[in-house]
C-alpha cells in the first residue's frame, strides 16, 4: 500500500524553491493529494500531502529532501500520516464554508484573538486568512489607512445567532467591522450591487436640505431621523415631509445636487466595480433629480427614486406616481436582477436606513453602512469603521485588483 506523508518546508523564501523540491518528489513518480503555502515578510510556509507509491524507498525521498533543504537554509519536516486518519479527511469535505472579513483603519492582536476565540467556541475550523489590504509603512503612515483580513472557515457553527452577536459585540468594543457569511458558489459570482443614496452614496439627507430652503428644517430633520429608526412609516412620514416642501422653486434643485458632497470611497467602489464587469443601480428613497446627477456621475446602470412634482416651476409637495419604499426596493431589486438574469444570491444591497432592511435582507450579500442601530442589528454585514470603499473588501477583493482598476480609469 502507497504512504502519504506531509512535508512541511518554512524559512526564507528565495525564487526557485518550489520548483526544486517538487523536482525531487517528481523524480519519484510522487503523487500530489493537496499543496499549500503563505509567505510573510519574506518567510515561507510550504505545505506538501504527498502519496508515494509502494514501489518507491521513502527514505531515499527524506533524504534528498533534507539535504536540499540543507543547502537553502530551510526546516523540512516530513511525517507519515495514517491511512485511516487520511480518509477521514478526505471525506470531512463538503462541510459548510463561511467567510469571516475584518475591517477597520488597523487590526490588532486583541481584535484576531477575540474573533478566534468565538470560531473555537462553536468547533470551527480556520483553514486560511488572508490579508485584502495593502502593506503598511510605519515611517510613512497613510492619512486614512485600511486594514483588512479574510478568514476562511469550515464546520457548522453551535449557533450563528450566537456568534453574530458576540461579534457585533466585538464590533462596538474594538471598533472594527466583522462580516459573516456563506462562502458558495455565488460568493465569487455577483454581478449587481444596488446602492441606497442618501448617507449612503452621498453625505446627509436630501429632503433635510430642501427642507432648508422651505424654512421646515427641524421639523423635517426630526421626521427623517425617526422613519430611519423605523419608529414610524416610511411611506407615511415620507408625504408628510414633501408636503413642508411646498413653494421651493425649481431652479433652486440644482444647486442641492451641484453642492451634495459624495460619500468618502463612493467613487472607488464605482469605479472598480464597473471595471470588474458588475451592473450599478441606485434604489432610493429620495429623488430623481439627485439620482439622475449621480447615475451619470458615477456611470451607475439603474436608477429608481421619487420624482417631485413641480407646476409652474414650483414644488406642490407632493411626489409623481408611486412612493419607493422599503418594499418597492426590494420588488426593484428582484426586477433588475431578472433582467440581467442573475440569481437574488448573485446581488449586494447596501444601505442605512430601516427602509433598506427589505433589499438588504433578500440580497445574496446585504451591507449596513454607516446604519442606524435597527440596521446593524439585522444586517449580518456592516461597515462603519471606513468608508464605502470598504465593501470592496467585503466582497473580497484585494487593494492591488483595486489598484489596477483605479488606474485603468485614470
Amino acid at each position: 500500500m502507497s504512504d502519504v506523508v506531509l512535508i512541511n518546508i518554512t524559512g526564507r523564501d528565495r525564487k526557485g524553491l518550489d520548483a526544486k523540491f517538487t523536482r525531487i518528489l517528481a523524480e519519484y513518480g510522487v503523487n500530489i493529494l493537496d499543496i499549500g503555502q503563505a509567505v510573510i515578510h519574506n518567510h515561507i510556509a510550504f505545505g506538501i500531502l504527498a502519496e508515494i507509491p509502494d514501489s518507491k524507498d521513502f527514505s531515499s525521498i527524506f533524504k534528498d529532501m533534507l539535504f536540499e533543504g540543507h543547502n537553502m537554509g530551510l526546516k523540512i519536516d516530513i511525517n507519515r500520516i495514517d491511512n485511516d486518519n487520511y480518509e477521514k479527511w478526505v471525506h470531512a469535505q463538503g462541510k459548510e464554508r463561511r467567510i469571516i472579513t475584518l475591517l477597520g483603519r488597523a487590526i490588532t492582536a486583541r481584535q484576531i484573538s477575540a474573533v478566534a476565540s468565538i470560531i473555537a467556541e462553536n468547533h470551527l475550523n480556520i483553514d486560511n486568512i488572508t490579508r485584502l489590504t495593502g502593506r503598511i509603512s510605519l515611517k510613512t503612515p497613510l492619512a486614512n489607512p485600511k486594514a483588512s483580513v479574510k478568514l476562511s472557515i469550515s464546520g457548522k457553527p453551535l449557533s450563528i445567532l450566537d456568534m453574530r452577536r458576540k461579534f457585533m459585540e466585538i464590533s462596538r468594543e474594538t471598533g472594527i467591522d466583522i462580516s459573516f457569511h456563506v462562502d458558495n458558489i455565488y460568493r465569487k459570482n455577483r454581478k449587481l450591487v444596488v446602492f441606497d443614496m442618501d448617507s449612503t452614496l452621498i453625505q446627509g439627507e436630501v429632503i433635510v436640505e430642501l427642507a432648508k430652503l422651505a424654512n421646515a428644517g427641524e421639523e423635517v430633520n426630526k421626521i427623517t431621523e425617526s422613519a430611519m429608526r423605523g419608529e414610524i412609516d416610511f411611506k407615511e412620514s415620507f408625504i408628510k415631509r414633501v408636503a413642508l416642501l411646498k413653494g421651493i422653486k425649481e431652479e433652486q434643485l440644482a444647486g442641492i445636487s451641484r453642492n451634495l458632497p459624495l460619500t468618502d470611497g463612493a467613487d472607488i467602489v464605482a469605479k472598480t466595480l464597473k471595471g470588474l464587469g458588475y451592473k450599478l443601480g441606485i434604489l432610493s428613497g429620495g429623488f430623481t433629480f439627485i439620482g439622475e446627477y449621480l447615475k451619470e456621475k458615477l456611470g451607475f446602470d439603474y436608477m429608481y427614486a421619487n420624482e417631485l412634482d413641480i407646476e409652474n416651476g414650483v414644488v406642490t409637495g407632493k411626489v409623481v406616481g408611486d412612493i419607493v419604499d422599503g418594499e418597492k426596493k426590494a420588488i426593484l431589486l428582484r426586477q433588475i436582477a431578472q433582467k440581467e438574469n442573475l440569481a437574488l444570491d448573485q446581488t449586494i444591497a447596501v444601505g442605512d436606513g430601516a427602509n433598506d432592511l427589505p433589499m438588504i435582507s433578500i440580497a445574496g450579500l446585504g451591507v449596513a453602512f454607516n446604519a442606524k442601530p435597527i440596521v446593524r442589528k439585522k444586517a449580518s454585514n456592516t461597515i462603519s469603521s471606513v468608508g464605502l470603499d470598504g465593501l470592496l473588501y467585503l466582497i473580497g477583493i484585494h487593494e492591488r485588483e483595486i489598484r489596477h482598476e483605479i488606474n485603468k480609469v485614470i
